[in-house]
């Protein structure tokens, strides 16, 4: 199965271009995780810190830092780090 990355050109933090590294970097920081830990394939229910917690977290990041707006079934709906880098694309 391929993974899709969406083109670093396409994440925008507060109008500042990033990388997808530098996206999940954040996530990270988001879920209270250590850096490196996550990549675009890593499964989201095999991150123990993956909880309704964290995933409040990233509906908070998201609209701070990307101003879009998740909600709760979106979240829901995701499954690997990279559904995460498109929602956020």
């Amino acid at each position: 199965m391929a993974i899709l990355i969406p083109r670093i050109s396409e994440y925008t933090q507060k109008g500042k271009q990033m990388t997808s590294q530098e996206t999940i970097a954040l996530i990270e920081e988001t879920l209270d995780l250590d850096e490196g830990v996550l990549a675009p394939d890593t499964v989201l229910a095999d991150v123990e810190e993956y909880d309704s917690m964290a995933k409040l977290s990233l509906i908070v990041m998201a609209e701070d830092e990307f101003d879009k707006k998740f909600t709760s079934d979106i979240v829901k709906s995701f499954v690997t780090v990279n559904d995460i880098l498109i929602a956020l694309s």
